[in-house]
């Protein structure tokens, strides 16, 4: 499939990838439009060129993020049990990739900048597991959302069985995709 992500030039997209690095392995923190001209070697107004501020960068971070969870939940849903490998999908996402998922869920998205669909393409794999049903398949990303956050910041006791956990609340959902509205 043809990416969405609107077409960067190739310095833009050295620059997307040097912070793209720099974001995964220090964290949202440490991103700046400083930072990340320091990681190419040149200052950092010369990367207005390209970006015109943080929050085109941010964008584009989260737009190449979309994408790829985008084909890692095509690939799931074509499994011969969607639900629970869309799930693994959404897991395996965010935790290779904790502060690109933050980054992607846990502050308002300037949808205006993302390209046109790129979040209901996304989401088109999740909505078909749920039958069909939007509001179902919110929930099922909530569910997911909330479990994997709280998996990242290390707020279950030890010893939780979250294996477990995950398998419960899949159980619950899958049958409520299997019921009538």
């Amino acid at each position: 499939m043809a990416s969405s992500v609107p077409e960067l030039s190739p310095r833009a997209r050295e620059i997307v990838d040097a912070a793209r690095e720099l974001l995964e392995e220090e964290g949202y923190a440490a991103l700046s439009m400083r930072r990340v001209a320091d990681r190419l070697g040149i200052q950092a107004p010369s990367l207005y060129k390209h970006l015109p501020d943080k929050r085109a960068l941010e964008t584009a971070l989260i737009a190449a993020g979309f994408e790829e969870w985008g084909d890692a939940f095509r690939e799931a849903a074509a499994q011969e049990d969607p639900l629970p490998a869309l799930v693994s999908a959404y897991r395996e996402f965010a935790r290779a990739h904790p502060h690109l998922y933050r980054l992607m869920t846990e502050r308002p998205i300037d949808r205006d900048r993302l390209p046109e669909g790129l979040e209901e393409r996304t989401a088109a794999p999740i909505v078909v597991a749920a039958g069909g049903d939007a509001d179902l398949a919110r929930a099922m990303w909530a569910f997911a959302h909330g479990m994997t956050i709280l998996q990242l910041n290390d707020r279950f006791p030890a010893g939780a069985d979250l294996d477990a956990s995950w398998a419960r609340g899949l159980a619950a959902l899958a049958a409520s995709a299997r019921r009538p509205a």
